[in-house]
């Protein structure tokens, strides 16, 4: 039987629809909006996985060729591997259903969210999370209730959901929202430097869109009538909680006191291996076990310490910001770097310029395919956190910490015509304890200024917790990775002194009032302006010059008309000067062209060959060429690059010359006065005098 649910979004019609396709999931919906349409499959296993001691959910989001009506390119023409858009979708569902599943669900489980028509004016994105939740609703897996997700934009002052791409281009704010039917779980977007009041707003706004979406799930889920699925936690044994308490927890206080991570943790990991050699032969094999008890009393003690003691791991109070460094421009040859260092977080920060053939091209099902000038790329080694293994390229988390930090810097570059460079910035975490995208911001912003990026403000970000039992709660600035990790919230922002340019915040449990947000972004900005001040003390604004390393970029601009005679037959005049410059050249289609060389004579050559090209020869002006061809009557002399004009033999001297040959040779280079332009079967000709230039006395 097929189920359907509908309301009205954003001015367009939303669909939910189930018992139509995959009926062998343990969920299907398909979620339609104007004519886009997704596709969500949920399935868990039967069998806990006791191998893990974590929750085995995989979110696999993927936009299909066929649903704009494009074929894939590459060799084999299919999709292949996620694209960074797909990885970071998967990212932005996964995030706010993982929270409501029970803790010690250690099942598989796997969402499979696909893109299966885009009409290429609504983004599917926000689509999946409403499918995703929608296929658990319907479904016997053991998931809470309900989440969905939209997508706010603000244009001319007026907040809209869910905004077209049309509308995106004119918008403020791109901001994706989730959430239940009582608080927000998960925020992330980028602004061009919104107040925290707009933010505010702008995300309650967004949340009276979720509750009607939720109750139509709600209502779906009623329809369909499935039972969950019995599940009862396994929990640690009494008597192994009893047995293994009293050693532990001593030490786990004492640790607690210890602010130095890698000593606190060392303190730990011998407590552990101490219990495993004690218990080894009443509780064998119970490595996990022993691992959770610690984890646990730490969260207690953690919890404790902060709600009755006002007091956290590193000794700070619940404003302090840990000790920042920042230096800049100590690589010789990278055209801007930066480190900074906050608390035992560091970040090695590059910038590199390129020219417009650098430009990233992005194809996706729902956009023609697109020009990325900027790019930022995050690398989270292990030696960051005294780890060894080897590396597998970018997983999930660098590509989505590396976007986070890229949305926070991209509205306050340049535009091309002020600075028309393709921008690539680098991230590699040096080391972590908490936070390393947001030190990945203050780097990059720091890096630009110092490889003369004119950025219109220096941007910082900063990560905030929380930590809540009951009606008690205590905001954390700038949370170390125990804090992250034991507490309930993790709220990163990003911007200006004048604003937010990007967020991303993650909430553990369910969800938090406006008031805790409110009094979370009042105190995220308080930390944003401490750590903006200390990075301006060390480069306050751009540096007035790039590096000498960098490419230099040229910008001018030719008649349409003129665009083909600079390419050439075939390309063959761009090649011809490319190949004696060593310059690349980038040509729009207004006629805007863009010289770019690592050297200024390559560069000032370039220009020059083009400027010559596209001069318009003036009457009485004099020009100096190569002689190209020689006549009975005269000779052909280039005044500008693929301009000639005819020097008659009558106005080589002033006395009568018998023969051309017996003054100029093939290629010799001869001043002349452009006397006459004539126009002749559409072409210009070119009358040109050498005896005007000279006096009759100097005549040969």
């Amino acid at each position: 039987m097929v189920f359907v649910k509908e309301m009205e979004l954003g001015g367009r019609k939303l669909s939910i629809e189930t018992g139509r396709m995959a009926r062998q999931a343990d969920g299907a919906v398909v979620v339609r909006y104007g004519e886009t349409v997704v596709f969500a499959a949920v399935v868990s296993g039967r069998e806990l996985r006791k191998d893990v001691d974590f929750f085995p959910l995989t979110v696999d989001y993927r936009e299909n060729a066929y649903s704009a009506g494009k074929i894939p390119g590459g060799f084999f023409r299919r999709e292949g591997r996620q694209s960074e858009k797909e990885t970071l979708t998967s990212r932005l569902i996964d995030r706010p259903i993982r929270p409501l599943f029970p803790e010690g669900y250690y099942y598989d489980t796997n969402v499979t969210v696909n893109v299966i028509s885009s009409d290429q004016e609504n983004s599917a994105d926000v689509l999946g999370g409403i499918a995703a939740s929608a296929a658990l609703a319907v479904s016997n897996i053991p998931f809470e209730y309900p989440i969905a997700s939209v997508r706010i934009g603000r244009v001319d002052g007026q907040f809209i959901i869910n905004p077209t791409f049309k509308q995106l281009d004119h918008s403020d704010m791109d901001i994706v929202v989730s959430g239940t039917k009582d608080s927000i779980a998960m925020v992330e977007g980028e602004a061009k430097e919104i107040s925290e009041e707009d933010m505010l707003k702008a995300i309650l706004h967004a949340h009276n869109s979720i509750k009607a979406i939720v109750a139509i799930q709600d209502e779906l889920a009623k329809a369909v009538g499935v039972k969950k699925r019995e599940f009862v936690p396994v929990k640690l044994a009494d008597e192994f909680v009893a047995d293994l308490t009293p050693i532990a927890k001593p030490v786990v206080l004492e640790a607690d006191k210890i602010q130095d991570k890698a000593e606190r943790n060392g303190k730990l990991k011998i407590l552990k291996n101490e219990l495993l050699a004690k218990f080894a032969e009443k509780y064998p094999n119970s490595e996990k076990q022993v691992a959770k008890l610690i984890d646990d009393l730490q969260y207690q003690d953690m919890r404790s310490m902060i709600l009755d003691q006002t007091k956290r791991l590193d000794g700070r109070g619940m404003k302090n910001i840990r000790q920042i460094n920042c230096e800049t421009g100590f690589l010789p040859r990278v055209h801007g770097t930066a480190l900074f260092t906050r608390g035992q977080t560091q970040a090695l920060v590059a910038t590199t310029l390129g020219t417009k053939t650098d430009e990233q091209i992005i194809d996706g099902v729902d956009t023609d395919e697109e020009y990325r000038s900027f790019m930022l790329h995050y690398n989270f080694p292990a030696y960051s956190v005294g780890e060894a293994r080897s590396s597998r390229g970018p997983g999930r988390r660098e590509i989505g910490h590396g976007n986070l930090a890229e949305r926070a810097l991209r509205n306050v570059l340049p535009s091309a015509e002020i600075f028309p460079y393709t921008i690539r910035i680098v991230s590699d975490i040096m080391e972590s304890n908490g936070s390393s995208s947001m030190a990945s911001v203050c780097g990059g912003s720091l890096s630009l200024m110092d490889a003369g990026v004119p950025i219109k403000a220096a941007v910082a970000g900063i990560a905030m917790g929380l930590i809540k039992e009951y009606s008690k709660y205590a905001i954390l600035s700038d949370i170390l990775g125990d804090e992250d990790h034991l507490g309930d919230m993790d709220f990163k922002v990003a911007g200006t002194a004048k604003g937010i340019t990007a967020c991303q915040m993650d909430i553990k449990i369910r969800g938090i009032s406006p008031e805790i947000m409110q009094e979370a972004m009042a105190q995220a900005k308080e930390g944003r302006l401490h750590i903006l001040g200390i990075m301006n003390e060390t480069l306050s604004t751009a540096k007035p010059d790039i590096s000498k390393w960098a490419p230099k970029i040229t910008t001018i601009k030719v008649k349409i008309d003129q665009i083909g005679l600079i390419i050439g037959p075939g390309g063959k005049n761009i090649r011809s000067i490319i190949e004696r410059t060593g310059a690349t050249i980038d040509i729009e289609d207004d006629g805007t062209i863009k010289i770019g060389s690592i050297t200024s004579e390559g560069s000032d050559m370039a220009l020059k060959i083009i400027m010559g090209m596209t001069e318009e020869p003036i009457i009485g002006k004099t020009y100096k060429g190569p002689i190209k061809k020689i006549a009975e009557f005269g000779a052909f002399v280039e005044i500008l690059p693929g301009k000639e004009g005819l020097l008659h033999i009558s106005e080589i001297d002033h006395k009568r010359v018998q023969r051309v040959e017996d003054y100029y040779k093939m290629g010799e280079e001869v001043e002349v006065l452009l006397q006459n332009m004539t126009q002749r079967d559409g072409k210009t000709k070119y009358e040109l005098s050498r005896k005007a230039l000279i006096p009759k006395e100097a005549s040969k």
